[in-house]
């Protein structure tokens, strides 16, 4: 009988600075030090909740991969119970070694200790080969996640506002450009 080299063990404060390598695009920006004390944080959270779990998958005992865990609703409008599978990342050296793989299993056998009819997973837009692997799973897309900063969402949402409704009468960048490349022309010709 062969022993699987992947193993799941719940994640400790020792974890912070590998889970800060690893999520490092999912997290807040901020150097690594407050990125370390957001983990910290969070993995105090986990340990003292019985809703959130933090995994760290090893590979022969070196750290290759982690998942973060929460039971909550499939979405704020479906309050069907879901397992959300947030963030599940295998380190680069450890991919196709079956550490994903485990960090799904870990998700749905969590789901089914708490008898949850759902697990959710979410993956960067831009990496074809995690979403085709959730796809092989059975995990299908059922949303986009959009994200834009607070700042920028107010600009694009004054600069489609008609003139009278907006600030002070101002005109979105485009318009002011057309009409100054307009007023060119007219000068020239």
């Amino acid at each position: 009988m062969s022993r699987t080299p992947v193993s799941l063990r719940p994640a400790t404060l020792d974890d912070a600075v590998f889970l800060a390598e690893l999520w490092q695009p999912n997290l807040r920006r901020a150097d690594l030090q407050d990125q370390v004390a957001d983990l910290e944080l969070i993995i105090k959270s986990c340990e003292e909740s019985a809703e959130q779990r933090l995994v760290i998958a090893e590979y022969d005992g070196e750290p290759a991969g982690a998942v973060m865990l929460c039971v909550t609703t499939l979405s704020p409008l479906n309050l069907e119970p879901a397992v959300h599978a947030m963030a599940p990342f295998v380190s680069p050296g450890f991919r196709r070694r079956g550490v994903g793989h485990t960090l799904i299993e870990a998700a749905v056998t969590y789901a089914e200790e708490l008898g949850v009819g759902h697990v959710v997973t979410a993956v960067s837009h831009d990496s074809r080969q995690s979403n085709r692997f959730m796809a092989r799973l059975g995990l299908s897309q059922q949303a986009v996640l959009r994200v834009a900063a607070t700042p920028t969402v107010r600009s694009k949402l004054t600069a489609q506002l008609p003139g009278k409704l907006r600030p002070n009468g101002t005109r979105p960048v485009g318009q002011v450009l057309a009409a100054r490349r307009s007023l060119r022309r007219t000068q020239r010709g």
